[in-house]
C-alpha cells in the first residue's frame, strides 16, 4: 500500500476526531447536495433554507408539523477555505420581477443553517431547546464521476474514453476531436500547442455531448465541464491519446506529457476533493433530472443509468457506530430525488419514482445491504406549475399550467416566456422498464417543456412567502428528521 494512503488515512482520522469533538457541544450534520448539471441543486438548497427560516408549511417534516421547530437561522461559514453558498443572491433571482432561475452550481460551496427545536424526549426537554447545525455542502455531480479515475492509469482511461466517444450517439459530437486525434503522434516530442488543441477539442466534445441535443451524462473528467477555480491550469490541459503500446513511448513525448498531467489531475484535484469534502459527509441527497434523459431517448437514459451507478457506488455508506464516527464516517441516509416533478401531472409522480428506482437499483441495493436508509422521491423544490384540466375532442385531459421559458416549443408554437399555457404532458409508462428502453407516446417521443419560476408572494412583514413545492418536506424529513427527535 502506498505511503500516501497511510498518511491520508491518518489525516482523515484526526480531522474526523476533531469534527466529532466539536459535535459534542452542538451536533452537526454534514449534508451533501449533488446532481448532474441542470438537476436543480441550487434551487433545492435555496428553497430548503428559505422554507425553514420563514416557517413554510411542511406537513410531512415532523419537527415543523408538530410545532417543535422553534427557529432556523444562518450562521457564519464554518470552513474558511470553502466558498459560501450565495443563498441571498439565489433567493433574489427567484423573487425578481420577472422571476428567474438561479445560476447553476459550478464549484463547491457550503452554508451553515442552525435549527433550534424542542426534543421529543422528556429529559432533553428539561434542559431547554436543542440546537443542530446543518452544514450544507453543494458540489457538482460531475466531480463525482472523477472518483473512479483513481483506479485507472492514463492508458486505461484513454482506452475507455475512446470507446465511449466512438459510440453511435457520440460520433457527431466527437468528430472534430477524432479528426485531430488521427494525426497526433503520441511518440513525437511534446508540443504545448498541440496538447492544448487536443485538450480544447476533447472538452468541446464533452460539452457538446452534454448539451440538450444529446443529454448524455457519463463524461469524466468532471472538472473539464465544471472547472471552478482551476480553469486554464495545466492540470486541466490533457486529453486521451490513441495508442496500442504505451510502454514504448519515451520521456518527453506527447504521451508522457499527457500522462503526467492526468496523474497530476488525480493527485491535486480528485484526491483532495475526496479527502477534504466527500469522505466527511453524513447525509446525501442526489438530484436527478430523469425527464431530461427521457427527452434524449434510449441512449441518454442508458447513459444516465451508467452515470448514477458510478456516482452512487462512490459513497461510503452504512450504519454508523462510535468507531466509524471517529475514524471513517459513513453516509447512513441517502435520498434520490427525481426533480422537476411539477412538469408532470401528479398522476405520473409514482411512475417517475418507479423509473428512478429502476435506474439506481443496483447501486442502492449495495447501500441498503451496508445498512444505509435509502428513499426515492419525485420532487420539485420550487413548483413552477399548477394543475388544471383541458378538453380535446370531447375528452377531459389532466394538464399542467405555467409559463414556458423563452424558446421552448410545442409543435409549431414557440413561447416567449410571458404567456401562461396549459399543457398535457402525457403519461409516463406504467412499466418503468419501457422508459429505460426508449419508450415513445403514440404521438411520438414525449417532450417535457421547461417553465420559469412562479411569481413570488410578498409578505406584509417583509420578505417573501415560501414557494410552493412538491415533497420538499418529505425530503427534509428523510434527511434530518431523526436528528430532531
Amino acid at each position: 500500500m502506498p505511503i500516501s494512503t497511510y498518511t491520508d488515512a491518518a489525516g482523515d482520522a484526526f480531522r474526523n476526531i476533531g469534527d466529532f469533538a466539536s459535535g459534542l457541544v452542538t451536533p452537526t450534520v454534514r449534508l451533501g447536495v449533488t446532481g448532474l448539471a441542470r438537476s436543480g441543486k441550487t434551487v433545492f438548497i435555496t428553497a430548503l433554507v428559505h422554507n425553514l427560516i420563514v416557517g413554510g408549511r411542511l406537513p410531512f417534516f415532523d419537527a415543523a408539523a408538530q410545532g417543535r421547530l422553534l427557529r432556523a437561522y444562518l450562521e457564519p461559514q464554518p470552513d474558511e477555505l470553502v466558498p459560501r453558498f450565495e443563498y441571498e443572491k439565489h433567493l433574489a433571482d427567484l423573487t425578481a420581477d420577472p422571476p428567474r432561475w438561479p445560476e447553476s452550481t459550478r464549484r463547491i460551496s457550503q452554508l451553515r443553517l442552525t435549527l433550534e427545536y424542542a426534543s421529543t424526549k422528556f429529559w432533553k426537554r428539561q434542559l431547554g431547546r436543542e440546537r443542530l447545525h446543518i452544514d450544507i455542502v453543494d458540489y457538482p455531480g460531475e466531480w463525482l464521476l472523477d472518483l473512479p479515475l483513481l483506479q485507472l492509469d492514463y492508458a486505461a482511461w484513454s482506452r475507455a474514453a475512446l470507446e465511449q466517444a466512438r459510440a453511435p450517439e457520440r460520433k457527431a459530437a466527437s468528430k472534430d476531436w477524432h479528426r485531430a486525434l488521427a494525426v497526433a503522434k503520441p511518440a513525437d516530442p511534446a508540443d504545448e500547442a498541440e496538447a492544448a488543441t487536443l485538450s480544447d477539442l476533447f472538452k468541446a466534445y464533452l460539452t457538446a455531448a452534454r448539451s440538450d441535443q444529446y443529454t448524455l451524462s457519463t463524461l469524466p473528467p468532471g472538472r473539464f465541464l465544471m472547472p471552478g477555480d482551476l480553469e486554464g491550469s495545466p492540470a486541466l490541459t490533457f486529453a486521451p491519446l490513441d495508442a496500442k503500446d504505451a510502454a514504448s513511448f519515451p520521456r518527453g513525448s506527447l504521451w508522457s506529457l499527457m500522462e503526467r498531467r492526468y496523474e497530476a489531475y488525480k493527485s491535486y484535484v480528485v484526491r483532495p476533493f475526496f479527502r477534504d469534502h466527500f469522505s466527511r459527509l453524513d447525509r446525501q441527497i442526489v438530484l436527478i433530472d430523469v425527464l431530461a434523459a427521457l427527452n434524449g431517448g434510449h441512449a441518454a437514459v442508458a447513459d444516465l443509468e451508467r452515470a448514477m451507478t458510478e456516482i452512487l457506488e462512490c459513497y461510503r455508506t452504512g450504519a454508523n457506530s462510535l468507531w466509524s464516527n471517529l475514524f471513517a464516517p459513513r453516509i447512513d441516509r441517502i435520498v434520490l430525488a427525481a426533480t422537476k416533478a411539477d412538469h408532470l401531472h401528479h398522476e405520473s409522480h409514482d411512475r417517475l419514482e418507479a423509473i428512478l428506482s429502476l435506474l439506481t437499483d443496483k447501486a442502492m441495493d449495495r447501500a441498503r445491504y451496508a445498512g444505509a436508509e435509502v428513499k426515492v422521491l419525485a420532487l420539485a423544490a420550487v413548483r413552477a406549475t399548477r394543475e388544471g384540466q383541458a378538453k380535446r375532442n370531447g375528452e377531459t385531459l389532466p394538464c399542467i399550467v405555467g409559463y414556458p421559458l423563452p424558446g421552448e416549443t410545442i409543435g409549431r408554437r414557440t413561447f416567449d416566456g410571458n404567456e401562461a399555457f396549459a399543457i398535457f404532458p402525457g403519461d409516463l409508462p406504467a412499466d418503468p422498464q419501457k422508459a429505460l428502453q426508449g419508450w415513445q407516446t403514440e404521438a411520438g417521443e414525449m417532450r417535457f417543456v421547461r417553465f420559469r419560476p412562479p411569481d413570488p408572494v410578498a409578505l406584509p412583514s417583509g420578505g417573501f412567502a415560501p414557494f410552493p413545492n412538491i415533497r420538499l418536506d418529505r425530503a427534509i424529513q428523510a434527511l434530518i428528521g431523526d436528528r430532531l427527535e
